[in-house]
């Protein structure tokens, strides 16, 4: 695995450092002053659905303390939901409502809280504590995804989701991350769930790691990774791809969720994405980036995910 490799052969495999990264990509390609069409979860959904784009519903957003007031009856039409931060990054300040009873709301995880630990967490939430840089922010609450059965298999009360980068317009490598009872029902990897890197070509598991450790079987549902296999992977990428022309980001993560009903849906954008993709793939995307820059003439999103699938996905 790359965590123990040496120097030499992570070099030899292509991975990127965060120096790399920092100045390379997202210094030299991302503009700041777009970082806001990512950077802010409203001002996404709205440059996502002007561009066709089907994105997870908004149910309302909460931007003063005053509206802690009416929040029961903000709530009551909606049995589940989701409350996050417009400004969070990494998975902080996200709770997972899956049912309720009354003012009782149960987690993901199955714990159960009220609608007191609810107000406090948006008002967390508005106060800056999950935001980037600890600024004022916005609470939004939106629909709960309710995930294909396909892969039930994978995950642990939480939605898995697909994590797609995009290097100027191309996709160049992806991972579904899968939650865990120790991530708290949540994708985050950080927290505990598992990353699955995922072979550009088919949308098959090539790899899965959780804590940056090898694993074969998901730990709760017992089942092997290897026979994961994502539907409509085409369409997955060309929504990724898509994601270059509406925020004019040359290096971009896509964080897409698979609806039961709806199908890929887009869940968020991130101007500054990590490094534990390259884990989960047990590969490099320094030698797939070296081949996108030799591509000289202007493609298609058609074309690029073409190219990504037939030539990317055996770098």
């Amino acid at each position: 695995m790359l965590h123990f490799a040496s120097i030499s052969k992570l070099r030899q495999k292509g991975i990127i450092g965060m120096n790399y990264r920092n100045v390379e990509l997202i210094g030299r390609y991302n503009d700041r002053r777009k970082y806001p069409l990512v950077d802010n979860k409203i001002i996404t959904k709205k440059i996502a659905l002007e561009a066709g784009i089907t994105v997870t519903e908004l149910y309302a957003t909460i931007e003063w303390q005053s509206q802690l007031k009416q929040i029961e009856t903000i709530l009551a039409p909606y049995e589940n939901f989701v409350i996050k931060p417009a400004h969070g990054s990494g998975g902080k300040g996200i709770i997972v409502i899956t049912h309720r009873e009354g003012n009782t709301f149960f987690k993901s995880s199955g714990k159960a809280i009220g609608l007191g630990e609810i107000k406090s967490h948006i008002s967390n939430t508005l106060s800056g504590l999950y935001s980037l840089g600890g600024r004022y922010d916005v609470a939004i609450i939106e629909k709960l995804v309710i995930f294909d059965p396909i892969f039930q298999n994978y995950s642990y009360e939480g939605v898995p989701d697909i994590r797609v980068i995009i290097y100027r317009g191309y996709p160049i490598m992806a991972m579904m991350r899968c939650p865990t009872q120790k991530s708290d029902g949540k994708a985050n990897l950080h927290q505990g769930a598992i990353g699955v890197g995922i072979d550009l070509s088919t949308g098959k598991a090539i790899n899965a790691v959780q804590h940056n450790q090898p694993i074969q079987i998901h730990p709760d549902t017992k089942h092997h990774f290897l026979d994961l296999h994502i539907p409509r992977w085409e369409e997955i990428l060309h929504l990724a791809a898509k994601c270059y022309e509406i925020t004019g980001l040359g290096y971009l993560g896509v964080d897409l969720v698979f609806d039961k009903h709806l199908g890929p849906l887009l869940l968020e954008l991130n101007a500054r994405p990590g490094l534990a993709i390259q884990i989960a793939n047990n590969n490099g995307t320094l030698h797939r980036v070296n081949r996108v820059d030799q591509e000289k003439i202007q493609k298609s999103v058609d074309e690029r995910v073409r190219f990504s699938m037939e030539v990317l996905s055996f770098i």
